[in-house]
């Protein structure tokens, strides 16, 4: 079952991986701005900063640098763009909204790699990135969806307040 884990960077990155998995949904059923949500959101930067990590050590698909060290661009960003309004919120006037959209989808971008991950396994090698590139898609576009339902009730007026004009979300103090 986990032969894929063949050596210790993987072992790493499989279980941080897992963590984050089980931290960012936890997030979701705790209430938001709580001591719980800080706590696990925490735990949820942390293990997600060790799954990057070890992602950018990884080269063992395509020998150089490939299109999952690409998501991983794209996911240290949401983690960066999500974390440093909330560390920084004296200074950046919409923090919420931007710790809101970049953190729901780094997320997202977790849960398509998870769900690729699972299935291209169980697949022949010839079907790989046809199933990579179908879950991930359907993973992002109901990710998108979710995000943009609960957008009011997290944000309230802020949300609407953005919508409406959005050059605002870049105003900092």
């Amino acid at each position: 079952m986990f032969a894929f884990i063949t050596h210790s960077l993987g072992l790493v990155h499989f279980l941080a991986a897992m963590l984050a998995v089980v931290a960012g949904s936890l997030v979701y059923a705790t209430r938001k701005g709580s001591c719980w949500h800080k706590r696990i959101g925490y735990v949820y930067v942390v293990s997600m900063v060790v799954t990057l990590v070890t992602a950018f050590m990884s080269y063992q698909l395509t020998g150089r640098f490939g299109p999952f060290h690409v998501a991983a661009v794209f996911s240290s960003v949401c983690i960066l763009g999500g974390m440093v309004p909330v560390m920084l919120k004296q200074r950046v006037k919409y923090y919420l909204y931007w710790h809101y959209y970049f953190i729901n989808w780094s997320v997202v971008g977790l849960y398509a790699a998870f769900w690729a991950e699972t299935l291209s396994r169980m697949v022949p090698m010839q079907q790989f990135w046809p199933v990579v590139v179908g879950i991930s898609t359907v993973t992002t576009a109901l990710g998108g969806r979710l995000i943009r339902r609960n957008q009011h009730r997290y944000l309230g007026t802020e949300s609407r307040t953005l919508t409406e004009n959005p050059a605002k979300a870049i105003e900092i103090s």
